[in-house]
């Protein structure tokens, strides 16, 4: 879903990427940037409208509805970003530009985590002075709360990683805080008192640090967890608290007063209310944003298709646009337990036979991204550069892939169903070209759409009703957990991530070997060692076949001219920073 921590090598990259794509301006352009005036790509590498100025509302509008505003139950990018308004987690991004951006940063905690010699257990100190919207203390014990209920439960909250599962020492006993009523919960996750919390893990983890940024570890008080419901009652330890919330329409979000900013460098805290809008037609965000009636498209995905070639026309209007690297890739999901997909030759066959090409410009061309050849971007740390099948001007290869149909035993091709969100223009218009691309090989692909709120926990990512209704083809777009090759693949390739709802591994792929080498890579303290794995990995998983990488992605965002403290992130998907975004009206 999200990128994190920046090492030399990791900013360097996004360095380069930035200052790549920052030389397609004029150098007016860049120089009106430098100068803090509004020009085309400026928020990559700078704070455009710098201001410190409080008061005001902010307004986001997007086209559906989140998988969750609950903190621990969210694995969208876009959500992880705006939950840090209302939600404090033990350490966080530096909201800053550029590659500062990747920098991690105590939030909760006095300081970033102590690992013991084997990195098997991490240890973290809270601030004083923390405190809930009520004005109860935060404790060590309602961070530990909140890993439980958000990694043991899928019952009640299915949308989230599971990485605390995975490597706490007993995570895959332990029943979680709703079935199991102990109060002393999980074991390996120690509180010896209201300051301190221990994750005693039964492998290293050298990345632990870029999981403590996640919302999972903004604290809950177990007293007013409501399971499910939670979302519609959150308790907030951040600086805003939530006025109002109507599921699927809209939230309001006003100042809690409760927040004390000494303990929060991390936050300006512009607005005094920030409004967000669910289910707005993407070209009415979009409209919305260039007539200066709405402060930023929550989801971050830039412009529609429709609206980008009146933005990229216009000199006014590019000014106004950032066309940021996601640090994310566009694929297909190839479900290994859907025929005709559990053989290798009839994924190698799609393979082969998808015009790449024909994707990107149904996706806007070359301003909304890259053709891809692995699922690791350029700009996540272990990126290796291969391309196993390999076509001619990525239109595919027609010879290839009938070959591979033979091999399969399907040589007059075969049916099956291709899944997308019917509410991203984007992506609609990419199924569509995978289709006609596909045809020629008498591969016909059904397109099934699905609303993007409820698309992994109901459809895509919901094993049974993948199995139930034949959906051998997935749409689906992944940015890294943080920007190495771990928190990049683990939970799209991991069968261990495999989960009955709220999955991200679509294609169900449970390679013994695939698995062991991610968690031998992990829990290996040489960071070179690591890095190479994480190319290796992504080999592996193309000889396998059953992920098809289509776009690098890149999205087209436009800031309209109300917008102040406006800078992309790199730690999330290359949207705007919403920590610290303030607006004039």
């Amino acid at each position: 879903m999200k990128t994190r921590k920046a090492t030399v090598l990791i900013a360097t990259a996004v360095a380069l990427t930035l200052g790549a794509t920052a030389c397609n301006d004029s150098k007016d352009d860049d120089s009106k940037g430098k100068s803090g005036k509004s020009a085309a790509d400026a928020a990559l590498t700078q704070i455009v409208n710098k201001s410190d100025k409080k008061g005001g509302t902010a307004t986001y509008a997007m086209t559906d509805v989140p998988d969750s505003l609950d903190p621990g139950n969210t694995y969208y990018g876009w959500v992880q970003n705006f939950s840090r308004l209302y939600g404090r987690t033990l350490t966080t991004f530096k909201p800053a530009p550029g590659k500062d951006g990747l920098t991690v940063v105590p939030d909760l905690a006095e300081s970033l985590g102590k690992p013991s010699a084997d990195a098997k257990t991490w240890t973290y100190t809270l601030k004083k002075g923390l405190k809930f919207e009520d004005g109860t203390p935060i404790t060590s014990k309602d961070v530990k709360y909140a890993v439980e209920r958000s990694n043991f439960a899928p019952e009640a909250l299915s949308n989230g990683p599971t990485y605390f599962k995975s490597h706490l020492e007993g995570g895959d006993k332990y029943e979680g805080p709703y079935k199991n009523k102990d109060p002393k919960g999980i074991a390996s996750i120690e509180t010896p008192d209201d300051s301190t919390i221990v994750f005693k893990l039964k492998d290293a983890f050298a990345d632990f640090d870029y999981l403590a940024t996640f919302s999972q570890t903004a604290p809950v008080p177990r007293d007013k967890d409501k399971g499910a419901t939670y979302v519609q009652h959150i308790i907030s330890s951040g600086p805003y608290k939530f006025e109002s919330y109507e599921e699927g329409k809209s939230a309001t979000l006003v100042r809690n007063p409760q927040w004390d900013p000494k303990t929060d460098p991390n936050r300006p805290a512009l607005p005094d209310k920030i409004s967000i809008r669910f289910q707005v037609n993407a070209v009415t965000v979009d409209n919305e944003l260039l007539a200066d009636n709405l402060t930023v498209d929550a989801a971050g995905t830039g412009v529609a298709p429709q609206t980008q070639p009146k933005v990229i026309t216009s000199a006014k209007l590019k000014a106004q646009t950032d066309g940021s690297y996601a640090g994310a890739t566009s694929y297909i999901g190839l479900n290994v337990n859907v025929a005709p997909f559990d053989n290798i030759h009839c994924r190698k066959a799609v393979q082969w036979g998808i015009d790449k090409a024909s994707i990107q410009a149904a996706a806007g061309g070359a301003p909304k991204g890259d053709v891809a050849t692995t699922l690791l971007p350029p700009s996540v740390n272990g990126y290796a550069k291969f391309n196993l099948y390999e076509t001619p001007g990525d239109k595919g290869d027609e010879a290839k892939a009938k070959d591979e149909l033979k091999q399969c035993g399907q040589p007059n091709g075969f049916s099956t169903n291709l899944t997308a969100r019917s509410d991203r223009p984007s992506e609609m218009a990419m199924a569509t070209a995978v289709q006609a691309s596909l045809k020629k090989l008498n591969i016909n692909a059904e397109i099934k759409s699905f609303p993007a709120g409820k698309y992994f926990q109901n459809f895509a990512g919901n094993p049974q009703y993948v199995h139930d209704h034949k959906l051998g083809m997935l749409m689906t777009a992944w940015g890294a957990d943080w920007p190495t090759g771990f928190g990049f693949l683990d939970q799209i390739i991991n069968g261990a991530a495999i989960k009955p709802s709220g999955g991200n591994n679509v294609q169900e792929l449970n390679d013994p070997a695939i698995n062991k080498a991610l968690n031998d890579a992990i829990s290996n303290t040489d960071k070179s060692a690591r890095e190479k794995a994480w190319g290796d990995i992504d080999k592996m998983v193309a000889e396998n076949a059953s992920a098809v990488p289509l776009i690098y992605r890149k999205n087209l965002l436009f800031r309209p001219t109300s917008a102040t403290n406006v800078t992309v992130t790199q730690a999330y998907l290359g949207m705007y920073d919403y920590l610290l975004m303030g607006s004039s009206k």
